[in-house]
């Protein structure tokens, strides 16, 4: 799906039939996906801006969509697990 102007681009979308029978248009986040026909997906709202008629996303890391492994900055958004080694805080014991 394009998104309104000014911007231009191919912003990844999908239809999901929700537990209630609820037939939505969900955007899915961040950069590629495996995202199949009839996976199972986690839904929250909050809708994308520059995408009318759009009012969902996909919540990565939620049932059956993959999260992203190359993440290492807002891992939380993305549900990807921390990296090994990476940890930016020291404890103050074993700070030099």
């Amino acid at each position: 799906m394009s998104p309104k102007k000014p911007n231009s681009a191919n912003r990844h979308v999908c239809k999901i039939t929700l537990t209630t029978l609820l037939n939505v248009t969900c955007r899915i986040p961040g950069k590629g996906n495996l995202c199949a026909k009839f996976n199972r997906v986690l839904v929250e709202g909050g809708r994308a801006n520059d995408l009318p008629g759009i009012s969902y996303s996909i919540k990565r890391g939620g049932y059956d969509f993959t999260p992203l492994f190359d993440k290492k900055k807002r891992r939380s958004i993305y549900g990807t697990p921390r990296p090994e080694g990476l940890s930016k805080h020291v404890r103050r014991k074993e700070r030099s």
